[in-house]
């Protein structure tokens, strides 16, 4: 169970870290940029606790799948990204194929 839960902050962390790229303004502002920094590797410092119990194809599959997703999410709620179908619907395959591979006999 502990594992999920570093699981579930290295997708939080990862999220955060992204998101703070995007106010970082391509590196020039000092504090989101350092930012960006700290939370990619707390994120990366959370995966790798996760992967002592997680299988790597799960655990990299989650959490590249719903940063993935969440990213898109906020570029649309909270950027104001366009939301199309195909965008849409994209998210809506990422999180199927995440499903399937934790149904496909990964042991937790």
């Amino acid at each position: 169970m502990q594992s999920w839960l570093f699981l579930y902050a290295a997708i939080g962390f990862e999220v955060a870290g992204t998101v703070s790229l995007k106010f970082s303004k391509g590196m020039t502002v000092l504090v989101p940029s350092i930012m960006s920094y700290v939370l990619y590797a707390l994120s990366l410092a959370s995966l790798s606790f996760a992967l002592r119990q997680i299988p790597v194809s799960v655990a990299y599959a989650i959490w590249a799948g719903f940063g993935t997703t969440a990213v898109a999410l906020i570029g649309i709620f909270y950027f104001r990204e366009p939301a199309n179908t195909l965008r849409v619907m994209s998210m809506v395959l990422v999180a199927l194929g995440v499903i399937g591979l934790n149904l496909s006999g990964a042991r937790h």
